[in-house]
């Protein structure tokens, strides 16, 4: 059933912390939204479509997009937010761990972002959003993590590439680049998590919210990083 008319947001890993948050505050907006994650549950909102996938699966993806724009007819705004983390030292990387994150991070962003652009170019414009890390711009002696920055870093790289690529026929692309953000990860406030931020805290999911709103509604706006991470970008 194709119900044309109110945007149409599609977020990945949208079972919990920071992709809950977006599904509700795009519902909060009007939006109809397309929630999909490995273990996520079905919705009691018409207009909250959930769809249960791994999206480092090409296949899952192309059924997810299949879906959405069967039931809703389009879509607006995508929010590449899946991610795996794994942080240890580069030398203690398993060949699976590598698999593992460049299947979410990479192949999860790739496939999906290509069904999503194609529909946004067949209805004449969209937006795409990626969730990244500062430590792609902020390494640090003390957080190794060569294979988030391999993969996010990429995403950023990937975010500029499509921006200029799809500027002038309505898509834009930006990115958030994250500090640590209190979540199931990171349930409880930590001093020593929050020490690494010069604002003093760990950011909240309502913090990447906000960013993700704002560059959503930005018209203005492409090809930009916008880093949501308490200042650790900057310097410490």
């Amino acid at each position: 059933m194709n119900i044309p008319g109110k945007k149409v947001a599609v977020i990945t890993g949208a079972s919990q912390g920071i992709g809950a948050g977006l599904v509700a505050s795009y519902r909060k907006l009007g939006h109809r939204v397309v929630a999909t994650s490995r273990n996520i549950s079905p919705s009691d909102d018409p207009d909250v479509l959930t769809v249960r996938g791994d999206i480092a699966e090409p296949a899952a993806a192309e059924h997810l997009v299949a879906t959405a724009i069967e039931r809703f007819g389009r879509i607006d705004t995508l929010v590449n937010n899946a991610g795996l983390f794994i942080g240890r030292p580069f030398t203690e990387y398993s060949q699976e761990d590598y698999e593992a994150i460049v299947g979410v991070n990479l192949t999860g962003f790739f496939r999906i972002t290509q069904l999503a652009v194609e529909q946004m170019l067949r209805q004449g414009g969209g937006h795409l959003v990626q969730v990244t890390t500062s430590l792609v711009d902020y390494a640090s002696s003390t957080e190794p993590s060569v294979l988030a920055s391999l993969t996010k870093g990429g995403l950023q790289s990937a975010t500029k590439s499509l921006a200029i690529e799809y500027a002038a026929r309505g898509i834009r692309s930006n990115a958030v680049a994250l500090g640590i953000i209190r979540t199931p990860m990171h349930p409880e406030e930590d001093e020593e998590l929050a020490r690494k931020h010069p604002l003093g805290r760990m950011g909240e999911v309502g913090d990447v919210v906000e960013a993700v709103l704002y560059l959503d509604t930005a018209s203005f706006v492409t090809g930009v990083t916008l880093h949501v991470d308490g200042g650790r970008s900057a310097g410490h």
